[in-house]
């Protein structure tokens, strides 16, 4: 693996981490902390397999046009741009006041979230 993939991976997995930290909090959980974590570490595992394809790709939050850039590499992906578009919208929606997310969406984000990161790791050749 190449450098600069190991250290989105360790980004991507800094953001899990936090995600899966936050999920477990029992009294007053971020659901939009959960949800902006799971849209980091979407985004990160992509650059990080875009990386490694040598794939270069400019400062972007929108999961779908990285994934535009994944597909020649990583086909299957296909199958999770519903997954990644959910993802796409926390970058930004809940991070400024008018919009909050609920538990049912912190909820929603890091199952997409987990599934992404085990195809991401899987085609990067890491343990899920």
């Amino acid at each position: 693996m190449k450098p600069i993939t190991a250290e989105w991976v360790a980004k991507a997995e800094g953001d899990f981490a936090m995600m899966e930290r936050e999920s477990g909090v029992q009294e007053n959980p971020n659901y939009d902390g959960i949800c902006f974590h799971a849209q980091q570490c979407a985004e990160k595992y992509l650059k990080a397999r875009l990386c490694e394809a040598d794939i270069s790709f400019s400062k972007i939050h929108d999961l779908v046009a990285l994934l535009e850039q994944a597909l020649g590499t990583e086909p299957k992906w296909e199958t999770l741009r519903e997954d990644l578009a959910y993802l796409s919208d926390f970058a930004v929606t809940f991070r400024y006041p008018g919009e909050s997310a609920d538990r049912e969406s912190a909820l929603d984000a890091q199952r997409r979230c987990r599934l992404f990161r085990n195809e991401a790791r899987n085609a990067l050749g890491l343990k899920t």
